[in-house]
């Protein structure tokens, strides 16, 4: 990218996640202009609209926004380790650790935020694995011995996952 464009993309970019999350407080089942979630926003518009966009649109919004920066944040941290731009989470085994998690949740019979917090402990664990693997390897390469942990994990998880949906009863 030259040089010259660089400092005009954040500020580009800012008013186009401005303008997007405008647009979101606008859309919906409940369809509102621009200039009514503006009043609904500060509190003076029709008590439908305000309830409908602080107690909805706005939180959804906001959370939307707080989650893709924690995304872009991770992928960025991810990038710097491995130093290389087209890395993913599947390199330390987090997406197989995850999945792995949320299949014994489903397995378990357990009910939506246990499924939920299995999938978290299951990516937080791999993680964790690949890490502790990594560090009682000491005569290599740092970054390759996490990069192949980190896909020999994933490829465990994979196949553990599929052994679940194998034993698993279709019809519960």
């Amino acid at each position: 990218m030259p040089r010259a464009v660089l400092p005009y993309s954040l500020p580009l970019l800012l008013i186009i996640l401005i303008g997007f999350a405008a647009l979101s407080l606008t859309l919906g089942a409940y369809p509102l202009s621009l200039l009514d979630s503006l009043h609904a926003l500060l509190g003076t518009g029709e008590p439908m609209a305000v309830q409908v966009v602080q107690d909805i649109r706005l939180p959804r919004t906001l959370g939307a926004i707080l989650v893709g920066a924690a995304l872009a944040a991770a992928g960025a941290a991810y990038q710097l380790l491995f130093r290389n731009p087209l890395v993913s989470p599947d390199i330390l085994g987090v997406s197989s650790g995850a999945g792995l998690g949320a299949v014994l949740g489903l397995f378990l019979g357990l009910p939506s935020l246990g499924v939920q917090s299995l999938a978290f402990a299951g990516g937080i664990a791999a993680v964790a694995l690949v890490i502790a693997l990594g560090k009682a390897i000491q005569h290599a390469d740092r970054t390759l011995v996490l990069v192949l942990t980190g896909v020999v994990l994933g490829a465990l998880a994979g196949a553990i996952t599929s052994l679940l949906k194998i034993l698993a009863d279709p019809y519960d």
